[in-house]
C-alpha cells in the first residue's frame, strides 16, 4: 500500500445510501477523520432510520445534513468549515432543510456554532446520538438543539448499524469507545471521553449477522483496542473495588480476538489500532491460531525519539518498541506492519528526527499515515508546550519521512514477487475497469484481471510486478492453484 500523508484538506465520504420501507424524510450524512467516525454515522443512520430518515447521496433533496467531524489537526476543522457553508448555500434555497455537527468537534465548538456563527441548527457529541430523537423535536419547535455531554458507560452495543460502506464485503465493528491514554498531543480523551469496552456477546453477534449478510471481513475498532477488557457481565463501574474486578471473570482482546475468529471460520478478522504499551504476545499467539485473522497491525509510534516520545506521554520508549517489533518478526515472521507518525512536535532536534528515521529503517513498515504536528485547542502540548519548530523546518521533514517510507513500501511489496497470495476482492480498480482491487491479509493492494470473478471472492493471485503502492497480478485456477 502506498505511504500515505494525511491530507487535512481532503473531501469526507458521502456514505452511501439505505433505505426502510415507509420512511419519507431524507438524511444526507458525511463523514471526516478516523474510522471510528464512519462506523458513527453508520449509527446514526440506524438511529435516524427509525424516525423516518432514508439516507440519500443528493444534497439538494435532504430534509437534514449531519457532518461528522474529525478535530484531530486545524485543517481539518477549516474543511468542515467549508462544507457548513456550502450546506447554507443549499438551505437558502431549501428553507425546511436542517443542519447538524456531530462528533468530536461538537463539543468544543458548540457555542461558535449555535450562537456566534448561527450556522447549525443541532450539535450532538459521540456519546449522545441516542439523543437525536428528542433533539430534532427541539430543532422542529424552532429551537437549537445541544448535548455534548460524555458518557462513561455508552458503546452502542444495542444499535444494530446501517451499513452504509458500499461494497457490501467489509465491515467495522467498534469494540471500544473513548481512550485512557492521555498523549500529550491528542485531543481524543477530551472529544470522546473515557475507554469502555462493549460486552463481548454483543460484538460476536454483529460479526455474525454481518456473515449472514455475506460480509466477508471485519474490522474490529478502537482507538487502543489492545486494552479491550470486559470484566465479568460488567464494567469496571459495576465493581466496589479493584479486588473485586480481579476476582471477576474477565475477557481480554486476545480472547475476544479468538472469539470473533471461532464464530466467523470463512470471514477475514482485522482489528485497529493497536498501542505499542499495550499488545501482548497472547494476542500475536492468537493470530497465529487462527488463519482468518490477518496478519497486519497497524501500530503508531509517532516519533523514533525517546526524549520525544517522553513529551509526548506515550508510555513506551524507542528501544521498548523495537523490541516489541523483535517479537512480532518472531512470532509471525510475514506480518505487515504500518505506523502513525507524527513531525515537527515541540522541541524536535534534528537528532530526534534522524532517530525517527533510524528506526524507520529498523521496522521497514509496508505503509504509513504521516504528518506535521499542529497544536490543537485543550491538549496538554497546547497548553504546556510552545509550538517551537518552524514550518520550514517541518515541511522538510515531513518530506524526508515521506521519501523514506517510500523507499521501504516498495522494498515490502518487491518481497511479494512471483508469490501466490490470497485476495479478497473489494472493488474494481480505481485505474482500470478491466481490473479488480483487493488486499493480501498483511493488507497489500493487489490488481489483477476480472475475468469471472466478483467482489466478495477470494482468488489466489499470482505476483507479476509491483509498484511501492500496489502488486499486480493474475489470478490462477484451481488447478494452478494446487501446484502453486
Amino acid at each position: 500500500m502506498n505511504p500515505k500523508v494525511i491530507d487535512e484538506n481532503k473531501q469526507g465520504a458521502t456514505l452511501t445510501t439505505a433505505s426502510k420501507s415507509g420512511n419519507n424524510k431524507k438524511l444526507f450524512i458525511e463523514s471526516y477523520g478516523c474510522q471510528m467516525n464512519f462506523s458513527d454515522s453508520e449509527i446514526v443512520a440506524s438511529i435516524l432510520a427509525d424516525q423516518g430518515y432514508n439516507t440519500t447521496n443528493r444534497l439538494e433533496e435532504a430534509d437534514l445534513v449531519l457532518v461528522n467531524t474529525c478535530s484531530i489537526r486545524d485543517k481539518a476543522e477549516q474543511t468542515v468549515r467549508k462544507r457548513l457553508e456550502k450546506y447554507n448555500a443549499v438551505k437558502k434555497i431549501n428553507p425546511g432543510m436542517k443542519v447538524g455537527v456531530l462528533g468530536c468537534m461538537a463539543e468544543r465548538l458548540k457555542s461558535k456554532f449555535l450562537e456566534e456563527e448561527k450556522i447549525v441548527d443541532l450539535v450532538v457529541g459521540p456519546d449522545a446520538y441516542k439523543d437525536l430523537p428528542n433533539l430534532l423535536s427541539e430543532v422542529n419547535a424552532g429551537r437549537d438543539a445541544v448535548n455534548v455531554l460524555l458518557s462513561k458507560d455508552e458503546t452502542y452495543g444495542d444499535i444494530s448499524p446501517v451499513r452504509l460502506g458500499g461494497n457490501g464485503v467489509s465491515a467495522f465493528v467498534s469494540i471500544t469507545r473513548g481512550c485512557d491514554n492521555m498523549c500529550t498531543f491528542c485531543v481524543v480523551p477530551f472529544t470522546r471521553g473515557r475507554e469502555r469496552s462493549r460486552n463481548p456477546q454483543s460484538i460476536v453477534a454483529e460479526v455474525n449477522d454481518l456473515g449472514q449478510k455475506g460480509y466477508k471481513e471485519i474490522t474490529l475498532l478502537g482507538q487502543n483496542v489492545d486494552s479491550y477488557l470486559w470484566y465479568g457481565g460488567g464494567l469496571k463501574k459495576d465493581f466496589e473495588n479493584a479486588s473485586a474486578m480481579e476476582q471477576a471473570a474477565a475477557i481480554d482482546f486476545a480472547q475476544l480476538l479468538e472469539m470473533v475468529a471461532l464464530a466467523q471460520p470463512q470471514m477475514r478478522i482485522r482489528f485497529s489500532t493497536s498501542n505499542p504499551q499495550d499488545m501482548t504476545t497472547e494476542v500475536l499467539y492468537a493470530m497465529t491460531k487462527h488463519d482468518n485473522i490477518c496478519n497486519h497491525i497497524h501500530l503508531p509510534v509517532q516519533s523514533g525519539s525517546s526524549r520525544i516520545l517522553k513529551e509526548m506521554n506515550r508510555l513506551h520508549t524507542r528501544e521498548e518498541y523495537m523490541a516489541l517489533i523483535d517479537t512480532v518478526r518472531s512470532i509471525l515472521p510475514d506480518c505487515g506492519i504500518s505506523q502513525d507518525m507524527i513531525i515537527g512536535f515541540p522541541t524536535e532536534t534534528e537528532q530526534d528526527h534522524q532517530d525517527t528515521l533510524s528506526l524507520m529503517d529498523y521496522v521497514k513498515y509496508d505503509f504509513g499515515f504521516m504528518f506535521m504536528y499542529s497544536e490543537r485547542p485543550g491538549t496538554m502540548a497546547a497548553r504546556k508546550m510552545e509550538d517551537d519548530v518552524p514550518d520550514a523546518v517541518k515541511k522538510q521533514r515531513l518530506s524526508e519521512i515521506i521519501q523514506r517510507q517510500r523507499e521501504h513500501s516498495a522494498y515490502r511489496t518487491k518481497q511479494f514477487l512471483s508469490k501466490t497470495v490470497e485476495v479478497l476482492i473489494e472493488k474494481e480498480s480505481k485505474k482500470s475497469a478491466q481490473h479488480w482491487s483487493g488486499r493480501t491479509p498483511q493488507n497489500t493492494v493487489v490488481v489483477f484481471p476480472k475475468e469471472h470473478y466478483q467482489p466478495g471472492d477470494f482468488v489466489m493471485v499470482q505476483i507479476d510486478d509491483c509498484t511501492s503502492a500496489t502488486l499486480i497480478g493474475t489470478p490462477l485456477s484451481f488447478s494452478e492453484t494446487q501446484n502453486a
